[in-house]
């Protein structure tokens, strides 16, 4: 498995109901998450919106990703999320993945 860290930025004064959203997650969008190999998947929020996502898979974000692109159920959980980042972009375009250069077993 690969681990692949991540970040975006959501707007601050959304931050209380973009967590709320989050403790509801759809029951298809995690499947297709599973589905397109997104395990242990976790997401970290710092105080001024900056997110840090985690999670493990067989392949890389980019085939991940583009896995998920191909769900209808995300089209709609990634419209929802719009609200959310700044410039009304889709959370998942604004992803910068990390360079992991240290991991202890």
């Amino acid at each position: 498995m690969k681990r692949i860290g991540f970040t975006f930025r959501i707007r601050e004064d959304k931050i209380d109901e973009y967590k709320e959203f989050h403790k509801h997650v759809w029951p298809e969008m995690k499947e297709a998450l599973t589905r397109h190999g997104w395990h242990h998947y976790t997401l970290f929020l710092k105080p001024d919106g900056t997110v840090f996502g985690y999670f493990e898979t067989p392949v890389d974000l980019a085939t991940a990703s583009d896995g998920m692109k191909l769900e209808e159920i995300n089209e709609r959980w990634q419209k929802t999320m719009s609200q959310f980042v700044p410039d009304g972009m889709k959370p998942d375009d604004s992803f910068v993945e990390l360079e992991e250069y240290f991991h202890l077993e």
